[in-house]
């Protein structure tokens, strides 16, 4: 059987999506299975994914079906992806089932450019903060050091505190900026310890502004994933299990664990939610699913609470650059005027002196 170089190569989302739309397009049109994946391995201008498409097609000429095809590269196609397709080939509904998942794959796509897209303009400012400082710390303020110590007058606090760090950072400055360095990627290794991770992400739910945007984000991939799981005719339990590991906040993934323990020992989704007291679904979530239940329309209201939360962290994007806005205009004005006054007052005082 040949093998691909690296089973496992990875591919960029977005090609994933245009993968699936592509083959849903050929599929609805009747084309064979082998014929769709050779036209697709002409189309794909990713080398590595070509050689994955080569052994998938291998696979498919050899009797095996596309989910167990798939099922080699599970960087590439994980269990979310391979329990669709499988149900899917199972029950006969691989036509609609590909066309609804590129679906709802490109609203997830879209879902996490909205989240880049909130923080990007906060970790612009934030960046140009740093470099500015750090520019200030080594080249300007170890400077002014001399030149304030000759002035013969008493200086003022906030240039006194100034001159502290300049020259704090004139004698320990390449040391303070390595440890710096060296405990931001020592935290980095820290916080992929599995327990520490947990607290780190439970940190995050609870932040102001940033933890409601995370919150909302992995609950509308939660909603999505699940309602397209359940809507495709996957098992609750299994779907809830496969959603739990479509999720990145811990945090949502341990809970929603907990959530299908429940459900083995037959109790329903909204009341476990509401019972487990998982404070970081907002409640709206367990209201919304319990009414799903009652009304044999669960995947409908699922999907109704993904696209409810897209456009909450759609408005909430759109908000959180007019919010912090003048926050961080409000911290960088106090920090340069702190500067400006460390410089000017005592340089105003020996003038007036002079005048004397």
């Amino acid at each position: 059987m040949n093998k691909p170089a690296n089973k496992n190569a990875t591919i960029s989302f977005q090609d994933k999506i245009l993968f699936t739309k592509h083959f849903s397009t050929m599929y609805k049109s009747g084309i064979p299975l082998p014929e769709i994946i050779s036209t697709l391995i002409s189309q794909t201008k990713n080398v590595e994914f070509k050689k994955v498409l080569a052994f998938v097609l291998k696979e498919i000429e050899n009797g095996q079906s596309l989910s167990k095809a798939l099922s080699h590269f599970p960087k590439i196609f994980d269990q979310f992806y391979l329990s669709l397709i499988q149900i899917s080939e199972e029950s006969g509904t691989l036509e609609g089932n590909l066309d609804f998942l590129a679906v709802q794959m490109s609203k997830d796509y879209s879902l996490r450019k909205k989240v880049k897209a909130a923080l990007l303009y906060p970790g612009i400012i934030l960046a140009a903060m740093l470099i500015l400082g750090t520019f200030l710390s080594i080249f300007i303020l170890p400077q002014l050091v001399d030149f304030f110590e000759s002035f013969d007058i008493e200086l003022p606090v906030t240039t006194r505190i100034l001159l502290f760090v300049a020259k704090l950072m004139q004698k320990q400055g390449i040391l303070i900026f390595i440890l710096f360095f060296a405990l931001f990627f020592l935290l980095k290794l820290l916080v992929r310890i599995p327990k520490i991770k947990f607290m780190w992400h439970m940190v995050l739910i609870r932040m102001p502004v940033i933890g409601i945007l995370v919150s909302y984000s992995q609950t509308a991939r939660f909603a999505r994933n699940f309602g397209t799981l359940v809507k495709s005719g996957v098992p609750i339990v299994k779907s809830i299990e496969i959603t739990s590991d479509t999720l990145s906040n811990l945090k949502f993934k341990y809970d929603l664990s907990e959530i299908a323990k429940s459900l083995s020992k037959g109790k329903m989704i909204g009341m476990a939610m509401e019972n487990g007291k998982y404070w970081e679904y907002p409640p709206i979530v367990s209201k919304m699913i319990s009414v799903g239940e009652k009304s044999g329309k669960l995947d409908e209201v699922l999907l109704y609470l993904s696209d409810f939360y897209d456009d909450e962290i759609d408005d909430l994007s759109k908000n959180l650059s007019t919010v912090l806005e003048p926050i961080l205009l409000v911290v960088m004005g106090i920090a340069v005027g702190f500067v400006a006054l460390s410089i000017i007052t005592p340089i105003y005082e020996l003038t007036g002196s002079i005048r004397k």
